[in-house]
């Protein structure tokens, strides 16, 4: 518990610091998104699967929900059932209003809930440790697309623990528990930044995302998402 908080402590003091360091930077944006009042501009889709499971079989359900470690709170519960053998569940949120010829590095924070210890065992592998958390941004808006009969991911995400050009992996859905139970971990890319450069209208879409080895039913809970989006520094 002390060493989570002091790893949430420091992405956090990270996330202020970039959005107040206004003397090697302007043009910063910060994106903090606890789902107390809704889904804050976040939308949920799922990616990698045949069209020939329905929604019955996949189990693809995604709400603005009590937290249940603490009934007073909300968070962003989403669940899906990997039947593919690699299933993509992702949030994407637009942000405007920024500079077009600039480059961003962009800073997740995220307090993931989860059921799934690390030894959890599971088909196809753990329902913690196999089921990977993905960050990133694009000036291109995340969608699934069609090819054949499988609904691919338009960006590069990497595959399962790999990370991509666009998303990286910042862990996996294990909570650390020795035996099942539910706790929020934090998960955050301090050593991986990601970069982006915006699309003609200044826009760009925070992507944020589990790429799961596991084949079965994944319940998760996004407590809150702090984002830090700051203009790259010319060297």
């Amino acid at each position: 518990m002390k060493k989570w908080m002091l790893y949430s402590c420091v992405a956090l003091a990270m996330v202020f610091a970039w959005a107040c360091d206004k003397s090697e930077v302007s043009n910063n944006v910060s994106v903090v998104s606890s789902f107390e009042n809704g889904f804050d501009g976040w939308s949920v889709d799922l990616a990698e699967y045949n069209t020939s499971m329905d929604s019955s079989m996949i189990e693809f359900k995604y709400a603005v929900a009590k937290m249940p470690s603490d009934s007073t709170k909300k968070g962003l519960r989403v669940q899906s059932h990997n039947r593919s053998d690699d299933m993509f569940m992702y949030a994407k949120k637009k942000i405007s209003g920024l500079d077009s010829k600039k480059t961003y590095e962009v800073f997740f924070d995220i307090e993931l809930g989860t059921y799934f210890h690390a030894n959890s065992i599971g088909i196809g592998g753990s329902p913690g440790s196999s089921v990977f958390v993905k960050a990133g941004a694009s000036s291109k808006e995340p969608a699934k697309y069609l090819e054949g009969d499988f609904y691919k991911f338009n960006l590069d995400k990497g595959n399962q623990l790999e990370g991509g050009k666009e998303l990286v992996t910042i862990g996996d859905a294990s909570n650390g528990l020795s035996e099942p139970g539910f706790k929020v971990v934090n998960r955050n890319n301090t050593t991986k930044l990601v970069t982006v450069k915006p699309n003609e209208k200044g826009e760009i879409w925070l992507c944020v995302g589990t790429d799961s080895g596991f084949e079965g039913l994944s319940v998760l809970y996004y407590d809150k998402i702090s984002v830090s989006i700051r203009e790259k520094a010319s060297l």
